[in-house]
């Protein structure tokens, strides 16, 4: 188990290189473009993942009531 932490444990210098890479590949002009699709991306998941946990405290809120009714 140790080992594969140690697998993904990344350091100053990894970071960088990833860094250089990304730059690399997509280009200094592409990379805020990228940055905004996914700042988008993870905007959307917050949201759809709010939605359903909110449905869920309000399914099981009903639940609880339904319960309290049935035993009165």
């Amino acid at each position: 188990m140790s080992q594969v932490i140690l697998l993904f444990s990344l350091g100053g210098p990894e970071v960088i290189v990833i860094l250089f890479a990304i730059l690399l590949l997509f280009g200094g002009k592409k990379i805020p473009e990228l940055m905004r699709g996914l700042g988008k991306g993870i905007k959307e998941f917050n949201n759809a993942r709010s939605t359903i946990e909110s449905e869920l405290k309000e399914g099981m809120k009903e639940l609880e009531d339904e319960k309290k009714s049935s035993k009165s």
